[in-house]
């Protein structure tokens, strides 16, 4: 998905920072971004789960670009499986990753993006609405990613900032082929059957390519979302049933 939200803000006309431990995939996704229209990207390799990554990635954007319009906080898949067979360094390195990343984004983000009068969005996740035993550290770390945007939303005053929450649900993505490929596994079917099970199992029409998450994205970075803050926006299909 980042990969998909770095093209299409690409074709905003956004230059672009962009952070990842994978070398090979930045510069494979430079290429893109600036094919797809970008004027400038800067590329920064670190692991967000260790301290001082995101003020490194921060720094080395304004020193390229002397500002920062948008910020996306789009780190971490974290690790599925039985509760009882997670450890504690599971829950600690999926916390690390996804929600302590964007804390440390955000906070020194802040003052560009309060002069920018900027956005930030985090990713977050549908499993933040409806847990699964399967799935506890991600729908935790979800959930609190859900309850620390809406908290900061507060603190703008009148810089003009916003700061939403994007929570994708079923998206074609690696991922979803790996939770796929398990699924056909333990249930003994083919792959396509077991995809089709999934699919019915979530009441969704189909699953979501990762460029129709991109373009609520470029939407909530775009003037046109102006007097949205501090919102949950689900893109999902339909698959979260909670009011």
């Amino acid at each position: 998905m980042g990969r998909a939200f770095a093209i299409g803000l690409a074709r905003d006309g956004f230059a672009l920072s962009l952070c990842a431990r994978d070398t090979e995939g930045l510069e494979a996704t430079a290429e893109m971004a600036r094919a797809a229209g970008s004027p400038k990207v800067v590329l920064v390799a670190a692991d967000l789960s260790q301290t001082g990554a995101a003020e490194k990635v921060v720094g080395a954007t304004l020193e390229a670009t002397g500002r920062i319009d948008a910020l996306i906080n789009n780190a971490g898949a974290t690790k599925r499986g039985d509760f009882f067979v997670l450890t504690e360094d599971d829950f600690l390195e999926g916390f690390a990753l996804k929600f302590h990343a964007t804390v440390r984004f955000c906070k020194a983000a802040w003052p560009a993006l309060a002069e920018s009068k900027g956005a930030i969005v985090n990713i977050s996740g549908v499993g933040a609405h409806t847990p699964e035993p399967d799935f506890t550290i991600g729908g935790s770390v979800n959930s609190a990613l859900i309850n620390f945007t809406k908290a900061i939303s507060k603190r703008v005053g009148d810089t003009g900032m916003r700061i939403n929450t994007l929570c994708p649900g079923h998206i074609v993505t690696d991922r979803l082929a790996k939770r796929i490929e398990t699924l056909a596994r333990e249930r003994g079917i083919l792959l396509e059957d077991a995809r089709e099970e999934m699919r019915l199992e979530q009441g969704i029409q189909r699953f979501a390519d990762p460029e129709e998450v991109a373009n609520v994205v470029r939407f909530l970075c775009s003037p046109a979302a102006s007097y949205i803050h501090g919102a949950v926006i689900n893109v999902d299909g339909g698959a979260t049933p909670g009011i």
